[in-house]
């Protein structure tokens, strides 16, 4: 499977199973901060992006979630672990898999790596609303069908150890 985008631009070269989705990514100056590191939120940045080209290979891009299926997926919370700083110009991989599926939420482990090591950990619950209300609602058959069934691997946001940076 390789999405649409990835057609467009073969630099682009996201990897796919029933399970898993990678999506690489570049850092650029804008995504460092004055020390020369990625500035912190933009790892949810990264995150958000593979989730959106998870969903977009899947086929549906964020406007047709809401058009087809009336329905936006909004975070609810996310639990992130920082390991190591990555810096401009690394090439990172940001996968993702689903640890938890329920009638109106998902929740997605996610890991970005570089060079196979990871560098920062996240969870993220994701809930499926209603696109004109904004309401919690059940996620469409047609959705859920598609979404892999949650994968029974490690917690991807450790609760003990001391990160290095």
């Amino acid at each position: 499977m390789i999405s649409s985008a990835a057609s467009k631009n073969p630099a682009v070269a996201p990897t796919a199973s029933r399970t898993h989705f990678a999506w690489p990514v570049r850092v650029y100056y804008e995504d460092t901060d004055a020390a020369g590191v990625v500035y912190y939120a933009n790892y949810l940045r990264f995150f958000e992006r593979c989730r959106t080209e998870w969903f977009r290979d899947l086929g549906y891009g964020q406007g047709e979630l809401a058009q087809r299926e009336g329905v936006l997926f909004v975070v609810a919370t996310a639990e992130i672990r920082y390991l190591q700083p990555a810096r401009l110009d690394d090439a990172l991989v940001i996968d993702a898999c689903i640890s938890e599926r329920f009638a109106t939420h998902v929740t997605f482990d996610q890991v970005a790596t570089r060079a196979g090591e990871p560098i920062c950990r996240a969870r993220v619950k994701v809930v499926c609303v209603d696109a004109a209300t904004l309401r919690p609602r059940r996620i469409p058959a047609a959705i859920a069908d598609l979404l892999p069934p949650p994968e029974t691997r490690a917690p991807t946001v450790p609760t003990k150890g001391t990160p290095t940076a």
